[in-house]
């Protein structure tokens, strides 16, 4: 039937090709521009680099007219010869943008254009936005620009958005990918990829493929995040940016510079691109940790239940400098008309440097009376710096390098009827942490107090102040370690397109392809422990000094932190000199965190799109995955011993068919629908054959190389209705249906199954449960208030909301009961998004505001051991105004709700962590040049 399809009157005269090009007044490409001959009811979309294909043209004259929502129809008449490819060029202006009645002005909605034209007509259910229509600056990274997107909501790290989570799923649970290639993930724990490690100017658009089409990689339980490079001008552009500011939480300061230099040659058959950037941001963090428990032992010597009190909590200081250099290269060369061929590339190097100050108190016991009340508490109190050697490269503190890199090299090409393209690339992700040391001071055997009448803010001190006085805290331990991670990622896929006609509408076509993508994830890490040889630090009293007590600790003045080892004196430390320190090396603290794994994918779809009619097109094909991992582990006894390498192998395939239907009722409005399958594998920590004893925390991690991916029917049904002004309203609903969800099952040893001593130890193993399902709705709302009279008309505001409810199955206690009173951890009941902007013809501003709620993050043994990740609000504010000449300055104002990051244990007025960061200003200039 296929072959019979290609038969048409249309393919079986004397054709030829259509290629062309989509650029604005300035050479820049535009995505998503409708080009269609109407006569043959023939058309194509402009992509990314604004390149549009049409193949099978009749040998003769024909009209081309390309649509673009907000501008005008542009027409052009272009003769198709026999056996030829034909290239055309259009150019969207500002003379072209005028409507009935409206002047839109280019130069401030060139981004909102781009994204909505190119969501508009896409085929599958998908969001996008520019990194200059969200009016981020470039000190952000690009997680800070995602978590504008409907259906989206970023965990943090440090205060910059890092993991993205979407429609409820955990960031393991969803892809990132750049053009179109998977990034690899410098995690040791998880598949999760560092968003804050990609500075927003470095990026072009943000794609969320929230419904999945079988041409893309099927490991998007949630969606797929694709950001897309910017590529070579078609004509010269530089632009480079400069700026600084400053974090209220430590007054200092933050820099950050960019600049893009672009071209192409004079016969318009090579394009070329250089981009870099740097920031350097000087910041910190003030933290409050605890860990609540209710069972205590009594006089008799039997464990009770008791009012929740703390058994460990923690009053930590970050000192923070983060340094993130990126730097790109991508060139393309139209070989032919037919022929194109192009290599993309980026670098990010983040150094993170650390100090972190930290008073714990831990091991606390309730002491109980005979009708067992709490009476009073004791336990130990830690006083610990962290930092790194003094060199060049750590400066006495622990530095985090972190380094993701990919290469790519493809081509677009056209046989006769047959379009292909074709794509290889090595991506690396690393982090390397070298000379990270600790040195700890503790007193046992303290009375304590424990304030818990506001558990949202709960205060630990000593009875007796003269207990913890500095003279009092002895040598605990003094560690060194080194820890690398890293992932290697090889990609290579082919498509190939042909024409189709199954309902004589001449506007189709079918395209399959093969993928392959071969994973190389280990771990290597080693630890120490020293142990002086003379008594000058003994005690914490005889060494140099830092006191972190301040008076604006953001988390509340009551947290005082007290006296430190001075982290530059800890950095001067001769550990490798045999005559003041013995070393010795502990096995136990990392043998089984290191690992080896290899995963292997093979992957094939055929898929079909058909213009049924004017209005409705569909979109149906199937993928196929094939997977094999080799994962290789410790053979441990009694913790030290090393018996050999353990080596567990799994293969499993994975048929996974889609449906895509699109209606559209007018040029403005669409409906859609999907069905499709998606799938996640399992991190690749958890199918590790191995034991990790920690016996200072008295838990025991088990690997489960049995592990099944996770697999999920997905449905969505969204319909949107674009205005001629650009902005979008739509709404939709989704359901998904996951089975063999993965999650951390917690138990207790009732024996010495793991090694000696270790009887009534917490015990965590990944597991799958049953299934689980997601129900989930979102509107959105975004709009030129240019109905308005007068300045009014400068005003748009940009509005979604979007609601998650979920259940479980299959998910067991630690007395091995199945719970039934859970979420999916991951889903976020309410996300919310709001922005109100003005822009005149120099001055644009922005007040935006981001909401998620509280969600469950982590499950414990039980309901009271439940973690949830806090609710948060963030209000940002900037703008940025035109000088001329090329020249602009912007500024923000970030973080000014001042939301810390929170969790919280079983209730929200249980607080097991609250991080404040404080809120930055920034201010720069900014110069952009274009030449035709």
């Amino acid at each position: 039937m296929i072959c019979i399809s290609f038969t048409s009157k249309e393919l079986s005269a004397q054709t030829g090709n259509i290629k062309g090009l989509i650029i604005d007044e300035n050479g820049i490409s535009v995505p998503g521009a409708n080009i269609v001959i109407e006569n043959l009811k023939k058309g194509d979309i402009s992509d990314f680099d604004g390149r549009f294909t049409i193949l099978s043209v009749s040998a003769k004259k024909h009209i081309i007219k390309v649509s673009y929502l907000g501008y005008n129809d542009i027409t052009k008449e272009v003769l198709v010869k026999e056996n030829e490819t034909v290239t055309v060029e259009f150019e969207l202006n500002s003379e072209s943008i005028q409507l009935d009645n409206i002047v839109i002005k280019s130069y401030r909605l060139n981004g909102q254009a781009r994204a909505l034209n190119s969501q508009k007509n896409k085929q599958n259910i998908t969001n996008i936005v520019s990194t200059d229509q969200i009016g981020k600056f470039p000190d952000a990274n690009i997680g800070d620009a995602v978590k504008r997107i409907p259906g989206i909501t970023m965990q943090v790290d440090q205060g910059e958005a890092r993991n993205v989570i979407i429609r409820g799923l955990a960031p393991q649970l969803n892809s990132v990918t750049l053009n179109g290639s998977r990034i690899p993930s410098a995690e040791g724990d998880n598949r999760n990829v560092q968003m804050d490690l990609i500075p927003s100017d470095m990026i072009q658009l943000i794609e969320v493929n929230k419904a999945v089409t079988p041409d893309m990689d099927a490991d998007a339980l949630g969606g797929s995040v694709n950001l897309v490079t910017k590529t070579s001008p078609n004509g010269f552009r530089a632009s480079a940016t400069l700026g600084g500011g400053l974090n209220f939480i430590t007054n200092k300061e933050k820099l950050n510079g960019s600049f893009l230099v672009g071209g192409k040659s004079k016969n318009k058959k090579f394009g070329w691109m250089f981009s870099a950037s740097l920031n350097n941001n000087d910041f910190g963090s003030d933290n409050v940790e605890a860990e609540w428990t209710s069972k205590a032992e009594n006089t008799n010597g039997d464990d009770v239940e008791v009012k929740p009190y703390i058994a460990e909590s923690d009053v930590r200081t970050y000192i923070v400098e983060r340094i993130r250099r990126s730097f790109s290269a991508n060139f393309d060369y139209a070989l032919d008309a037919n022929n194109t061929i192009y290599f993309k590339s980026m670098y990010n190097w983040r150094d993170d440097r650390e100090n972190r100050f930290r008073l714990r108190y831990k091991k606390i016991k309730a002491e109980l009376d005979a009708s067992n009340n709490i009476i009073g508490y004791e336990g130990e109190i830690d006083r610990q710096t962290k930092g790194g050697i003094d060199n060049d490269r750590n400066k006495n503190t622990r530095l985090e390098d972190q380094r993701m890199q990919n290469y790519s090299l493809g081509g677009n090409h056209i046989f006769g009827n047959l379009e292909m393209d074709w794509m290889s690339s090595y991506a690396k992700a690393s982090e390397e942490r070298l000379n990270e040391r600790y040195i700890s001071y503790r007193v046992k055997d303290v009375a304590l107090n424990e304030a818990l009448n506001d558990s949202e803010f709960p205060l630990i001190t000593a009875v007796n102040a003269s207990d913890v006085a500095i003279s009092k805290f002895k040598l605990k331990e003094i560690t060194a370690e080194n820890k690398y991670t890293d992932e290697k990622d090889f990609n290579t896929f082919v498509n190939f397109k042909l024409p189709a006609n199954f309902f004589d509408t001449n506007n189709g076509f079918i395209k399959f392809g093969i993928r392959s993508k071969i994973k190389e994830k280990g771990r290597s890490n080693n630890f120490y422990e020293y142990e002086p040889l003379n008594s000058d630090l003994d005690k914490l009293s005889a060494v140099p000094l830092v006191d972190q007590t301040d008076a604006n600790y953001l988390a509340g003045s009551k947290y005082v932190a007290g006296q430190f080892a001075d982290n530059k004196f800890l950095g001067s430390l001769d550990l490798k000199n045999a005559t003041l320190f013995e070393e010795k090396d502990e096995p136990s603290e990392y043998l089984r965190k290191n690992y080896n794994v290899k995963e292997e994918v093979y992957a094939g779809y055929l898929m079909v799109n058909q213009k049924i009619s004017d209005k409705f097109t569909v979109l149906a094909g199937v993928r196929v995955e094939a997977t094999r991992t080799e994962a290789t582990g410790k053979n441990i006894k009694d913790e030290e011993d090393v018996l050999g390498d353990i080596t567990k192998e799994k293969k499993y395939i994975n048929i996974l068919p889609g449906v895509h239907l699109k209606y559209n009722l007018s040029n403005e409005t669409v409906f859609r629908f999907a069905w499709t399958n998606t799938l996640a594998r399992p991190n690749y920590k958890d199918i590790v054959p191995s034991i990790d004893v920690v016996n200072d925390d008295e838990e025991i991690v088990v690997g489960n190389p049995n592990l099944k991916a996770t697999t999920s029917m997905n449905f969505d049904i969204m319909a949107e209705h674009y205005f001629e002004s650009i902005g979008i309203v739509s709404g939709g609903v989704f359901q998904k249906n996951i089975e063999d969800f993965i999650y951390t099952y917690q138990t207790k040893t009732t024996n010495d199954i793991y090694g000696s001593n270790t009887t009534g130890f917490d015990v965590f193993q990944p597991q799958n449960g049953d299934d689980a399902s997601i129900l989930g709705a979102e509107i959105s709302f975004q709009r030129q208030l240019d109905f308005l009279p007068g300045f009014a008309k400068n005003f748009s505001i940009m509005l979604n909301y979007t609601y998650l409810t979920s259940s479980t199955n299959g998910i067991r206690n630690e007395d091995g009961e199945e719970r039934t009173d859970l979420d999916l951890p991951g889903t976020t009941p309410n996300m919310f998004n709001a922005s109100l902007a003005y822009a005149s013809k120099k001055l644009s501003l922005r007040l935006s505001a981001n909401y998620s709620d509280s969600y469950i993050d982590e499950i414990g043994g039980s309901a009271f051991q439940d973690r949830y990740y806090g609710e948060q609000f963030l209000v940002d504010f900037n703008g940025s105004y035109r000088i001329g000449n090329g020249f602009s300055t912007y500024f923000s104002v970030n973080n000014i709700t001042d939301q810390p990051l929170r969790y919280f244990q079983g209730v929200k007025a249980r607080t097991m962590q609250m991080e404040y960061y404080g809120r930055s200003v920034t201010i720069g200039l900014k110069y952009d040049l274009f030449k035709k």
